[in-house]
């Protein structure tokens, strides 16, 4: 059994944890998450305390499970954010409701529909933050928006990841 599936999920309070049929269903502050369980996998309830364990002596999915769980948990208690950078002259960016217009560059801007349960922010001309519960949406919406206009590596200019490092190449010499 995976390291990840022997420590066991705590429950914060707030947050309802239920077992229903062969989904599980966690409600918090934030919102709903339900996953539905592989028949590999048997869930233990003690009080606040979630164990995943096998069922038999098939295990390649009780860590993702576990884990799986522990991203709900945290999802609907605090939820997930992703940071953007825009970087090159002229490089914009401005939200009008679920709609986010990205100026990258191009003859025209770029329109980007936020999926649901997805909230996209501006808070300056070329920082980008994607909240949600989700943390696989909330993932995936950034790489989307990241792959309209990558950072290249001479000049580092497109969208990158506030925590990305971009290793600029050198140029050729003569």
């Amino acid at each position: 059994m995976s390291r990840i599936a022997k420590r066991p999920l705590t429950i914060p309070t707030g947050v309802e944890f239920k077992i229903h049929e062969n989904d599980v269903h966690v409600k918090g502050k934030k919102g709903l998450l339900t996953l539905p369980l592989h028949a590999a996998v048997v869930l233990e309830v003690d009080g606040n305390v979630v164990t995943v364990r096998p069922r038999g002596t098939a295990h390649p999915m009780v860590g993702t499970t576990c884990k799986l769980l522990g991203n709900m948990i945290k999802g609907v208690n605090e939820g997930f954010e992703s940071k953007l950078i825009l970087i090159g002259v002229g490089y914009r960016a401005k939200t009008e409701g679920k709609r986010l217009e990205l100026s990258l560059g191009f003859s025209n801007p770029v329109l980007f529909e936020a999926p649901e349960g997805i909230s996209i922010e501006t808070p300056s001309n070329t920082e980008i933050l994607i909240k949600g519960i989700n943390k696989q949406i909330v993932g995936e919406t950034a790489a989307k928006i990241r792959k309209v206009r990558p950072p290249e590596r001479y000049k580092g200019k497109g969208v990158r990841y506030a925590t990305e490092v971009v290793i600029l190449k050198e140029t050729k010499k003569k």
